[in-house]
This record gives C-alpha cells, sequence and structure tokens, in this order.
C-alpha cells in the first residue's frame, strides 16, 4: 500500500506493456475526438443554407464563428481547472456530454441567434473535451508510447470532419429543415457514455491529491489485467518523495515552473490556430476570388484534405523516436514553406500538391503539439497549463480571420500567404530557442521500465 509521503504512479505506468486496459482507454478517447472533429466543422458546412432561409448576411456567420472561439478560450481554461481540481475521468465525461447536449439543442434553433448561442456553448465543450482528453492519455499510457497513441487516437478521429463532409452533402439537399440533422450528428458523441464505466480515474491524478488508497487500488487493477495479458511485470521504480499536496489553480501562474512552458506553449498554440485556420478557412474563398471557379476551389481543397490523417500517422511514426521539440521546429518550418508555395501558385496540379503537403504536416504538428503540451508540467499544474496555452491558442482565432481580411484587402493575396507562413516560422523559432526538451526523461522512464532502475529520474 503506497505511503502518504511517496509517488509511485508514473513509474508503475511507465513499465506496464501494452494491454487490453490501454487498447479500451484509446478507443474511448478516440470516439470523443472523432465526434469533437464531426462537431467542429458542422456550421461551416450548414451556414450557406442558413443564410439563405433566414436571410442573414455574411457577417453574422463571422460574429457566430468568431465568438465560437471565444467560446473555446473559456471552456478549455474553465476544464483545465475542473480537470485538476476534480478529476480528469469525471471532467472528460462532463465536457463530451457537454458539447453533445448543445450540439443536439442545435437541432431546434429558430433564428441565428439561438443558433449563435447553441453553437458558442457547443465550442465551448469541444476545446474543453479537448485539453481533458489530451491530459488523460499522457498520464494513463507509458511515457515512452504516449505520443505514438495520443497520434493514434487523432488518426482515428480526424476521420469525424471527412463523415460529418460526407453525411451533410447527402441530407442538407434534402429538404428544408434536413440540415438541422447534421448537428443530430454532431450529438451522438453521447455514446461517449457507454465507455465511462470501462475508464479509470488517473492514479498520477488521485496522487497529486493524496488520494493514495484510491490511486493503488487503481493502478493494482491496471497491473493485474496487464499480468493476465503478458505475464510477470519488472519492479517498479523505487517510490520518490512526494511534494506536498498543493491546491491547483490560477495562483501556479506566479511559479516560473508553471508559468514559463505556459508562455511558450502559448505561443505554439496562438501561431498553430492563425495559421492552421488561416489555411483551411481561406484557402476556397481566396481561390474563388482569384478567379478559381467555385466548385474547382472547393474540389481542390477536399483532395488536399487526404493528407490529414496521413500527417497524423506520419506524427506517430516520429513522435517518441525523436525529440519532440525538434520535430515540432521541423514541421513547423515544412508548413510555412509548403504553405507560401499553396499561395503563391494558381497551376492546379501544384494547388492540390503543396495543399495535400500543408494538411499532411499540420495535423502531424498538431498530434505531436498534443503529446509534447502535458509533458512541461508536473501533474498538479498539467490540466490547467494546457488548458490555457491551447484555450489562448483558440481565442487568438477570434481575431486571426479579421487580420488575414485587412490584409488580403490591403496588400493583396500573395500577402495573407505570407503572413500566414511567418506564423508558422515564429512559432518555430520561439520553439527552438525557448521549448523544453522532453526525450531525455521519456527515454530514462523505459530503460526504468525496463529494469535499469539507475536510469535518470524522469519527471512527473
Amino acid at each position: 500500500m503506497q505511503h502518504s509521503h511517496t509517488t509511485n504512479a508514473a513509474h508503475r505506468l511507465d513499465r506496464l506493456p501494452i494491454s487490453k486496459f490501454h487498447r479500451t482507454t484509446l478507443v474511448a478517447v478516440a470516439f470523443a475526438y472523432f465526434f469533437e472533429f464531426a462537431d467542429i466543422n458542422t456550421f461551416a458546412i450548414t451556414a450557406p443554407v442558413i443564410r439563405e432561409q433566414w436571410g442573414v448576411g455574411v457577417n453574422h456567420v463571422a460574429y457566430v464563428t468568431s465568438l465560437s472561439f471565444v467560446g473555446m478560450f473559456f471552456g478549455a481554461v474553465v476544464a483545465g481547472g475542473l480537470a485538476d481540481r476534480f478529476g480528469r475521468k469525471r471532467t472528460l465525461t462532463a465536457t463530451t456530454l457537454w458539447f453533445t447536449v448543445w450540439s443536439f439543442a442545435c437541432v431546434f434553433a429558430w433564428d441565428m441567434w439561438s443558433l449563435g448561442v447553441f453553437r458558442v456553448l457547443t465550442s465551448a465543450g469541444l476545446s474543453a473535451m479537448t485539453v481533458v482528453a489530451v491530459v488523460y492519455i499522457s498520464e494513463l499510457f507509458p511515457s515512452a508510447k504516449r505520443g505514438k497513441f495520443q497520434a493514434y487516437a487523432i488518426v482515428i478521429g480526424i476521420c469525424g470532419t471527412p463523415a460529418t463532409n460526407l453525411i451533410a452533402s447527402f441530407v442538407v439537399p434534402l429538404s428544408d429543415w434536413s440540415w438541422r440533422l447534421v448537428y443530430l450528428w454532431g450529438s451522438l458523441g453521447v455514446f461517449f457514455l457507454f465507455f465511462v464505466r470501462r475508464l479509470v480515474e488517473s492514479p498520477q491524478w488521485l496522487e497529486s491529491r493524496g488520494r493514495h488508497e484510491e490511486a493503488e487500488a487503481v493502478l493494482a487493477r491496471i497491473e493485474a489485467g496487464a499480468r493476465a495479458e503478458h505475464g510477470e511485470l519488472p519492479e517498479p521504480r523505487v517510490p520518490r518523495p512526494e511534494s506536498p499536496v498543493v491546491k491547483p489553480g490560477l495562483g501556479m501562474l506566479k511559479e516560473k515552473k508553471f508559468l514559463f512552458p505556459t508562455l511558450v506553449l502559448s505561443v505554439l498554440w496562438i501561431t498553430q490556430t492563425i495559421g492552421f485556420f488561416g489555411y483551411s478557412s481561406w484557402a476556397p474563398t481566396l481561390l474563388a476570388a482569384e478567379g478559381v471557379s467555385v466548385e474547382d476551389s472547393i474540389f481542390y481543397v477536399a483532395l488536399t484534405t487526404v493528407g490529414a490523417p496521413l500527417g497524423s500517422f506520419l506524427a506517430a511514426m516520429v513522435t517518441d523516436r525523436f525529440e519532440r521539440k525538434w520535430c515540432l521546429v521541423v514541421f513547423g518550418l515544412v508548413i510555412a514553406a509548403t504553405g507560401l508555395m499553396y499561395g503563391l501558385t494558381f497551376t492546379p496540379v501544384l494547388i492540390v500538391v503543396f495543399g495535400f503537403l500543408v494538411n499532411l504536416f499540420e495535423r502531424g504538428y498538431t498530434a505531436l503539439a498534443y503529446a509534447y503540451s502535458p509533458e512541461l508540467f508536473d501533474t498538479r499544474g498539467r490540466s490547467l497549463g494546457t488548458s490555457i496555452a491551447y484555450g489562448l491558442g483558440r481565442l487568438s482565432n477570434a481575431v486571426g480571420p479579421l487580420m488575414i481580411a485587412g490584409i488580403y484587402n490591403g496588400i493583396g493575396y500573395e500577402a495573407v500567404f505570407m503572413f500566414i507562413a511567418g506564423t508558422w516560422t515564429l512559432g518555430a523559432v520561439v520553439l527552438a530557442v525557448f521549448g523544453p526538451a522532453t526525450r531525455r526523461r521519456r527515454l530514462a522512464a523505459e530503460a526504468a521500465a525496463k529494469g535499469n532502475p539507475e536510469a535518470v529520474p524522469a519527471g512527473s
């Protein structure tokens, strides 16, 4: 039984082989991701029909889109605090339920105002669920393999986007009201409840709150399952003294070890968000504005999105093999270069090739960032730190589209892509100079898991 002055959950989890417990957790999180990716695009897909039916202007659509990103910021930060205070599993369940309930409410929206409110509340839940899921995987999977499984969850989850596009293309034209079915589809994430009883609370979180007996019970159950599947397990490393239980909260921002990674990650997520949504939101519009037909521009963009799941898969191949920080720097610079070429060419084949590469490396970058972000914090502040940085990234997109529109109208098409390439480059440079490396700790954990307790101590 664990004593209250020692901590051992991270070491015990690090030595475990991947077993049924891990696979069940992965499927559950991937299911939640699938409906998050499905739901994030529902408004964009239905907006043209809604504009026609309700006679609303482009400005109304822009307001709802911008306010949705403000909702994402508040959702992420609130969920980060809740997950540090009330637990990862409980908050993951609550946030998934939250976004599915409000997506369901969108089915019954009666005007643009009501739909806008429901969408902002849905968006808050989407980003809330994402940050908690990222932390949950980070704390339950062995540190030597967590990046790969984080990326696998996104490979599965990202299929929610094309699935939603296909369903929408079939149901929206059926009748005047059938666009509402797209929101009904988005609300099917509620079936996540079927997974809940198979999920466990993070033993690292339980330990960080001083609830050692509960952590021990969860660990014993996971270990028993792994033993039944794989035989005897290596001995865990010796428990190390634990710092006193501290109440998590925004007061931690005063601590340098919490504030510094939060600032670095905020730059990472702000540049990623403006850069990614700059491409994905503006590509069809700008192509059409420059004389490419609407049908062709939509078709070109659809072809380029094939790169998205492949990018997450590429991230799964490299994320645990190399230093994540440098993978992110390389991916960021490649996105900047290919994105600039994408913006400066009007040859259809090259538009598709460069757009495909942008999608490929951007989704790879996101998967890498999901694995990297939680590693920069200890257990008690992991959820809050990750959520503040991710939330600020989402908040930046409330102004990102306005900046891009201003650049396009004031300077021109090429300048938009130069600006977007610049944001990716800035993110890569900040990460290269200030981003902490995490691979040494992961290798130490892996060495310890293989029975070499003299390995370099791994951080929590």
